[in-house]
């Protein structure tokens, strides 16, 4: 055939045969280098004969033979196991049919690889990918050369199991699960939740092992992935606790919550009563006795700049947006039952952290009651202590402030020793700058060795103060004890019932802390005062240091 009609023919077939690379190949580099040798064996046959009756046969003829020569170098130099020692696995690739399968069966082979144990895998990678001596593996891996030669005898059997087996897959699979939202309760490390909840497939690993444990291979089945993924992420999470590894399965070490309807509205019934008992009588005594005018309780937060010349007077709106959240948390300590211990329950882990974890997931066509009350951008309440002086503060959706970082701990004890220092010799222009930019300090006047200045959260400047706040909230508490006990009995146990039993001590120890230092009752309690009128909504200019408060201790 002339050179003229050879390249025709050969342009017209272009698409045609890349397309057919690429539903076969297992990349589409392997389809590019495929297509462009089908393209030039077919070329330089068609150069030498002049008899082609049926060019479209001739061209396929030419694909198939090409593809059965990938298959097999790729069975013998991807798969590590022999052609001949697989060749049941291997159709005859004389018909399109029959290549779909072989592909198919290679692709298989290939992922079956993974399902091997980790030693079983670099040995395989080195012996058959590499082509290296079992001798220098043994070596290299510090085994015995007997060990290396029972590995690779037991991989070939699990390959070959592996490829009889239908995996099962779970609805993970398809629908994979993400986290709503995290919790911290205890001390924050050097990461953030982000680090080590990365990626959708740490997420749903965490989540497939919550009721029941689960080898590496049975999650990748669960999930739909390769299992050498799955053990890099399981590695990971079980180093810094959130999975427990016990005889080669993993299992969650961390509060995983899925609500039903019933259980939130339950929750949310259950605050609304108990909030309307408490912060109405609360905010009543704070406000008709007096204490809100001790000179101990110190509040100079004003939207007005500071004066050089008059002392700041009190906003008591704003002293009540931190004193009520504060005495609803810290109060009545007394009175708790608690039984199980933070020590008890708490990972501590690589990074410095000492806490319990909760992650959320919420499930899809959820429907609430329409008074529902939403956590809207909430963190605590959270304090740190330092020498005598304790920081304690709660961010809700009324602040504006950022969400606490991995540095929080150290950022409170700068706090604390700058306001230390402050009323004795004064800070320099940077410290102030940096209080400033956060909220704690508002300054004014020219800057020389010494600002005209005033914190701008509430300070409890005596033990003696502290402890008075405290008494009204525990006086109210046991007033109403026995209505809280009847509210909170048939939430704790719907709560109980909705934990996997190996987690229910850590779900425990938190609902030891309902009424107390729990965020839903602090949120709720001011939600009831701002529908009844009795607090009013901060100003912009108070939100950056609302319930912030410094206590001496």
């Amino acid at each position: 055939m002339n050179r003229q009609n050879a390249e025709k023919i050969i342009t017209e077939y272009l698409s045609p045969i890349f397309g057919f690379a690429l539903k076969r190949c297992k990349s589409i580099h392997d389809a590019e280098d495929m297509s462009q040798e089908i393209a030039v064996k077919a070329f330089r046959a068609l150069l030498v004969k002049d008899n082609v009756e049926n060019v479209g046969k001739f061209i396929w003829t030419v694909a198939h033979n090409t593809l059965n020569n990938y298959y097999r170098d790729a069975a013998k130099s991807m798969v590590g196991v022999p052609i001949d020692e697989v060749a049941e696995l291997i159709a005859d690739p004389s018909s399109e049919t029959d290549a779909d399968d072989n592909a198919e069966a290679i692709r298989r082979l290939q992922s079956e690889i993974a399902y091997l144990s980790r030693l079983q895998r670099r040995i395989v990678i080195a012996y058959y990918f590499e082509n290296r001596r079992q001798a220098d593996i043994a070596k290299e891996l510090g085994i015995p050369l007997g060990t290396v030669k029972w590995h690779l005898f037991e991989a070939k059997k699990e390959l070959k199991r592996g490829m009889e087996t239908m995996r099962n897959s779970s609805e993970l699979k398809f629908n994979p699960i993400k986290f709503d939202s995290y919790g911290i309760n205890g001390s924050v490390g050097k990461k953030s939740p982000e680090e080590f909840f990365r990626s959708t497939l740490s997420q749903n690993i965490c989540y497939c092992v919550r009721n029941e444990a689960k080898t590496v291979n049975e999650i990748a089945d669960d999930l739909g992935v390769s299992p050498v993924y799955v053990e890099t992420e399981a590695n990971f999470l079980a180093e810094y606790g959130f999975l427990r590894l016990e005889k080669g399965k993993y299992l969650v070490n961390f509060l995983i919550s899925e609500p039903t309807s019933e259980l939130l509205t339950m929750q949310n019934d259950m605050y609304k009563r108990a909030a309307a008992l408490f912060a109405n009588d609360l905010y009543d005594e704070l406000t008709s006795s007096g204490i809100l005018d001790d000179s101990d309780i110190v509040c100079n937060q004003s939207d007005k700049p500071v004066s050089l010349t008059e002392s700041p007077r009190a906003d008591r709106n704003f002293l009540l947006w931190t004193l009520i959240p504060y005495i609803a948390a810290c109060s009545g300590k007394k009175l708790m039952n608690q039984h199980i211990s933070f020590e008890e329950v708490a990972a501590y882990r690589p990074d410095g952290a000492h806490n319990i974890y909760n992650a959320t997931v919420v499930p899809k066509n959820l429907t609430l009651p329409a008074d529902y009350i939403y956590m809207k951008n909430w963190s605590g309440p959270m304090w740190n202590a330092s020498g005598n002086l304790m920081l304690w503060q709660v961010n809700t959706e009324w602040s504006d402030r950022e969400p606490p970082a991995p540095s929080f701990s150290e950022d409170v004890k700068r706090v604390l020793m700058l306001y230390s220092r402050e009323e004795d010799s004064g800070l320099s222009k940077d410290e102030y700058a940096w209080l400033t930019e956060r909220g704690f300090i508002k300054t004014n006047g020219d800057y020389n060795g010494l600002f005209k200045s005033s914190w701008q959260i509430v300070i409890l400047s005596s033990n003696e103060i502290r402890d008075r706040l405290l008494a009204i909230g525990e006086r109210i508490k046991k007033k109403y004890q026995t209505d809280f006990d009847a509210l909170k009995a048939p939430y704790v146990e719907a709560e109980l019932k909705s934990v996997p039993e190996h987690l229910r001590k850590m779900k425990q120890y938190e609902l030891q802390f309902i009424f107390h230092s729990d965020g839903w009752f602090l949120l709720h309690c001011i939600t009831e005062l701002l529908k009844n009128g009795k607090l009013k909504e901060p100003t912009e200019g108070q939100r950056k240091s609302l319930s912030t408060l410094i206590a001496h201790m």
